[in-house]
Formats: C-alpha cells, sequence, structure tokens
C-alpha cells in the first residue's frame, strides 16, 4: 500500500482540486499505482469547515469521495478546525486519536500537533501550525483563528515526548524547519521576511535538531521544492500544485515520469 502526499489544499479556493482527482492521479500514477494508495495527507491549510461554504464543501467532498481511502490533514495556520473545539476525537487505528471532520465519503480527519501515529508499517511525527502573516487582514474566529500558534501545553507535551522517543520515519508539518525555509527561499520581500520570524518555524527548528527521521514533508509556503541535507542525511520536501507517492522503499517524488 502507498500514501499521497499533497499540499495546501484551501477548499480548492486556487484550483487546488484539480490535482488530486481521481481521474489526474490514475494519470499521473497510472490505474495499478493508484489503487495502492491507502491513505492521503494533505500538510496543512485543508480549510474544511470554513464559515458560510457549506454547500461549496458538500461538492468538493462529493469529489473527493470518489477515491477510495481516508484524507488526513495536518493543521495549518488560518484553519477553521482550530475554532472547532466541539469536534470528536476519534481512534482510526493509526496511534493517536484524530479529530473526526466528516466520518465517510470521504472519510476526514485532522492529525493532532506532536503526536505519533503509524501509518502503513511507517512512523510518523505529526506538527502543524504556522504564521499568519495577513493576519491584520482576517476577522478573528471566522478567517482567523489565535490558536494557529502552539499552546504551552501542547509543546510541553511534545518535548516530554521527544526525550523519550525521537527516532520517526517521517516527520508532517505545515511549514518548515526555520533553517530549511531560509536555504531554499530568497528573503527578497518583505512578506517572505516575516514569514523567516514564524515562532513555528523556529520550533519546528528545535523539533529538526532532536530527532532523527529520513524524511520531512512540508507545505505552507506554495510552491514545491526539495532539500537533501548532507550533514544530517535527511530530505525535505515542500509541496502545493504537486503530490508526492510513498511506497515501499521508494517516494514517487513531484515531476518524476514513470514507465508505465
Amino acid at each position: 500500500m502507498s500514501i499521497l502526499l499533497s499540499g495546501d489544499f484551501h477548499n480548492d479556493a486556487r484550483g487546488e482540486l484539480a490535482y488530486l482527482t481521481k481521474e489526474y492521479l490514475i494519470e499521473r500514477y497510472n490505474r495499478k499505482l493508484f489503487g495502492e494508495i491507502s491513505y492521503h495527507i494533505i500538510l496543512g491549510d485543508a480549510g474544511f469547515l470554513w464559515p458560510g461554504q457549506d454547500e461549496r464543501e458538500a461538492l468538493l467532498l462529493k469529489e473527493l469521495s470518489k477515491r477510495p481511502f481516508p484524507i488526513l490533514c495536518v493543521i495549518g495556520n488560518h484553519e477553521p478546525v482550530l475554532g472547532r473545539p466541539d469536534l470528536p476525537e476519534i481512534d482510526i487505528g493509526i496511534g493517536e486519536k484524530v479529530i473526526l471532520v466528516n466520518e465517510k465519503n470521504p472519510m476526514l480527519v485532522f492529525l493532532k500537533r506532536g503526536k505519533v501515529y503509524n501509518i502503513e508499517n511507517w512512523k510518523f511525527l505529526a506538527l502543524g501550525g504556522a504564521l499568519s502573516i495577513d493576519k491584520i487582514f482576517r476577522k478573528p474566529n471566522h478567517s482567523w483563528w489565535e490558536n494557529e500558534y502552539w499552546t504551552e501545553e501542547e509543546e510541553k507535551e511534545l518535548f516530554a515526548l521527544l526525550e523519550k522517543e525521537n527516532n520517526f520515519d517521517y516527520v508532517l508539518s505545515h511549514t518548515g524547519p526555520n533553517r530549511i525555509n531560509r536555504k531554499v527561499f530568497a528573503l527578497d520581500a518583505a512578506g517572505s521576511q516575516m514569514k523567516y520570524h514564524d515562532k513555528v518555524a523556529k520550533l519546528n527548528e528545535e523539533i529538526d535538531s532532536r530527532i532523527c527521521c529520513k524524511q520531512w514533508f512540508c507545505g505552507h509556503w506554495h510552491q514545491v521544492f526539495y532539500h537533501y541535507d548532507e550533514e544530517l542525511k535527511r530530505a525535505y520536501q515542500y509541496l502545493y500544485y504537486e503530490t508526492a507517492l510513498m511506497r515501499d522503499t521508494e517516494i514517487i517524488a513531484p515531476g518524476t515520469t514513470l514507465v508505465v
């Protein structure tokens, strides 16, 4: 079995669905590989539950339900799920509990920040959150939620976890570690520079220095970039309008030409 990974979805606000439909994925990976997908992981800013978009979201979920696998979302920054403490937490058999948004057709859940999940025999550390640089233009509890940053309790629990357990196959986050963001993105605009002062990116950098993993996946930047750190011997994959497929001992990266 395999796992599909993609960047920000935004409830298809910018046409992201076009890269995630059943038809596109079969064309991209071929029908055999599509049939092996067991989960789809969205790396933050999925945008589900956006206020006032119930009918539109229902249509999106109907389209996504054509793909026979659950959707697991990393928590982004301006993410409506952050303002929904009423949502139930359930056990779907991947380790820690998840936050349930849609029970079936498709099953849609959010992974909790700072938790470890075992998915298809791989061990994942799920992180999340980031700075909303456009916060001043957003309405609190309608298009922005203050707990886009980790709570003190979340941070404390995470570092307690890392004292006992620091070896993972993969890391899932929204923004990347601060030092990696700086390596792959130019500091040539005021807006970009603000992102580098993101407390979550700095938290991710601290986490990065304390763990062992094969690869780190993130979104947030609305670009597709890959960086390999020779010193740490690990890769960092940023995703947006392309997907990656994790299967067996390989990762089919964005831009890979498949021989059918």
